[in-house]
């Protein structure tokens, strides 16, 4: 059973920071110190230290973006749910971002958002663990909102770039909060439930980046050609026509023409 308070609406409390180095070091922070409530937010108007997957800094304009991390209590969730949660969150992110950009909106394996062949939110997801117990994650999100230049990084595009509007950044982040409450949700009914598991994988690959198409990767020296097949519930690539039947995450980048 889910612990009690983890029915506790997720973006509240929701706090507003005017800097900090990192949210998801914030967050962090309250944990360790014993004082983590499930559904706790964090929203920055400026990280001087933002993080990314594997150790990239996340630069963003001050107030201009979501900088958004969240608490959860994984309590009642099996370590080996950890790629499941990772899709529960490129879900949500995936449910705000469609709403606001229609359509080309796509979850990159294994959890950024992207709309056309552009960059426009990236998620990192923390864990604190002890022995077999996965205590609590922290779900950093950064989400491209009224950010009109991205200066080196050509790959990248707001919300704002593709509606021409502005918009209300904490309002947003507010709503994303909202988002996460009800996939995480989901995520919870499925314990125990196979039937409901495969769903959340299903509703992933469903809007899977490149999925179906030919593509083109790096490992290592190497870039070859493969075609998207799906992801698996431990979070491997599974891909058709290369000289291995999946990857894992961090094994191969994705070589992709900027725009």
């Amino acid at each position: 059973m889910p612990p009690s308070h983890a029915n506790q609406i997720i973006g509240e409390p929701f706090t507003e920071l005017s800097s900090v180095d990192s949210t998801n070091n914030y967050a962090m922070g309250i944990v360790q110190k014993g004082a983590g409530i499930h559904g706790s937010a964090w929203f920055a108007h400026e990280q001087t230290a933002g993080k990314g997957q594997r150790g990239k800094v996340w630069k963003a304009a001050r107030s201009e973006n979501i900088l958004l991390s969240v608490l959860l209590d994984t309590s009642s969730l099996p370590l080996s749910r950890q790629f499941l949660l990772s899709a529960t969150v490129a879900l949500a992110a995936y449910d705000f971002f469609s709403h606001h950009a229609l359509d080309e909106t796509r979850v990159k394996w294994p959890n950024d958002i992207y709309w056309r062949d552009r960059k426009a939110a990236g998620l990192l997801i923390e864990n604190s663990i002890k022995g077999r117990n996965w205590q609590w994650a922290v779900a950093g999100m950064g989400v491209n909102i009224n950010q009109a230049a991205f200066e080196n990084m050509p790959n990248v595009v707001s919300l704002r770039q593709i509606t021409g509007k502005t918009f209300h950044t904490v309002t947003l982040a507010k709503e994303l909060c909202a988002c996460l409450q009800k996939r995480f949700q989901q995520l919870q009914q499925s314990i125990n439930n196979e039937e409901k598991e495969v769903h959340i994988l299903e509703q992933y690959n469903a809007v899977l980046f490149k999925r179906g198409e030919r593509v083109s990767l790096r490992k290592g020296d190497e870039v070859f050609e493969c075609v998207i097949d799906r992801v698996d519930k431990h979070g491997l690539l599974w891909v058709q026509e290369a000289m291995q039947p999946y990857f894992q995450f961090g094994e191969v980048q994705w070589i992709l023409n900027n725009p």
